[in-house]
């Protein structure tokens, strides 16, 4: 069993200062992986002639396959189509498709078009141009002593619809790999190293062309399956098989048996119940409404999100009671409770989960550690409150926090609680 190893090489310097984050990388990872393609290596360059070139003699002596995004561009930092004309032995020429197509572009846009934007239908003589319909770089297709290399923008729209229009469908012809299969469980409520204690019979007892991985975050653990084999349809029904054992004996701590995030987790315990949720929100800013609507459908269950944050909106909306924050003040338990009340009432909803909390840096009292958030979750029969303490900075804190607002919602809903 062996399969088709590919490396992946992000160029510019926008990714090593972490002004722009890498999301290429991991689109054509799970795209080559359907393939049977094994991703090995994954390496960001800063635009600078020698260590693009080092890279590349690195990566062809490690991979068959090579993936080049970045550096495609007009301007002078984008140095990659003529870093690789010369890495190759080509010649520049200009290639007519490519040069139509900018200019129609330009001409639907009713912009001039300057000889910058003209010589990105420029391409070395010895590539196969890859055409890019959402944009005016062309992809660049190479072979040359065994290795192929795909060169594409690093634009993520223009780099996936070169890679779905050119790129797989010629790799899915050329490529023929053992099967490499992956199954997820994704875990809640439970640490790695629990969970890890609980499988050290089933680890052990794994046939030897399966793999289990723990993939942790904040109280969330995805457990995953690979398998390798000849045969799909036969690793397939194995995985199938130990995915099933897998999640009988870690039980009710199982919230799914498919990786997807935790927004697509309450969508599917909603839509078969016909049942709508609201959200009350005052430190998560409209975090976890936004997460709901990354759902396509998501109209059908959800009924909107009031973003509570000021005490007067609390007060005025959804009817938490002055007192109530005098006394207990905007991040308590009694806080949370008449926020979710109201959003009930207000937003006609079968369930609502609200959350209020201080997510730092500042904002901490006496009273009120600095990460604290309380939730609570409704329906017209029973309240439930928690209260969370969560320990890292202000945008991580608010990630988890919807994170947790939604799994706390999703338990209340399918009754874990």
């Amino acid at each position: 069993m062996s399969n088709t190893t590919a490396s992946i090489i992000t160029i510019g310097d926008e990714l090593l200062i972490g002004q722009t984050i890498d999301t290429n990388s991991a689109w054509i990872a799970q795209k080559l992986n359907v393939l049977g393609i094994d991703v090995i290596r994954r390496l960001a360059v800063k635009d600078n002639f020698q260590a693009i070139w080092n890279a590349l003699d690195e990566e062809r002596r490690l991979s068959e396959l090579i993936f080049i995004t970045g550096g495609l561009g007009p301007t002078s930092d984008d140095i990659t189509k003529p870093l690789l004309c010369k890495y190759f032995g080509g010649q520049m020429i200009v290639d007519t498709t490519v040069l139509n197509h900018i200019k129609r572009i330009f001409e639907r846009l009713k912009r001039p078009v300057i000889e910058r934007n003209l010589k990105q239908a420029e391409v070395p003589d010895n590539c196969r141009v890859l055409f890019n319909r959402m944009g005016t770089a062309p992809g660049m297709w190479f072979e040359d002593q065994g290795n192929v290399f795909v060169a594409m923008p690093g634009v993520p729209f223009e780099m996936m619809a070169i890679m779905e229009d050119g790129v797989l469908p010629e790799l899915e012809k050329r490529v023929c790999n053992s099967a490499l299969i992956h199954k997820t469980v994704v875990t809640a409520g439970e640490g790695e190293s629990f969970i890890a204690e609980r499988l050290v019979a089933f680890e052990a007892a794994l046939p030897s062309n399966v793999n289990l991985a723990y993939l942790p975050d904040t109280s969330i653990v995805r457990i995953r399956l690979t398998g390798r084999g000849d045969d799909k349809t036969i690793v397939e029904n194995q995985l199938e098989l130990l995915q099933k054992s897998l999640v009988e004996k870690l039980g009710n701590i199982v919230v799914a048996t498919e990786d997807i995030p935790m927004e697509k987790v309450l969508a599917n315990a909603l839509i078969p119940i016909n049942k709508t949720i609201g959200i009350a929100e005052s430190c998560t800013g409209g975090f976890i409404g936004h997460a709901i609507t990354q759902i396509p459908g998501a109209s059908s269950y959800f009924a909107g999100s009031i973003v509570s944050y000021d005490n007067r909106i609390k007060e005025q909306i959804l009817g938490v009671k002055p007192a109530t924050l005098v006394q207990f003040g905007a991040v308590s338990e009694q806080t949370a409770t008449e926020m979710a009340r109201g959003a009930l009432h207000v937003l006609g909803v079968d369930f609502a989960l609200a959350t209020t909390g201080v997510l730092g840096p500042g904002g901490g009292t006496d009273k009120v550690d600095v990460g604290t958030v309380w939730m609570a979750v409704a329906n017209s029969e029973r309240i439930i409150t928690r209260m969370f303490r969560f320990r890292y900075d202000r945008q991580r804190n608010k990630e988890q926090a919807a994170k947790m607002g939604m799994l706390l919602l999703w338990k209340f809903i399918t009754g874990r609680i």
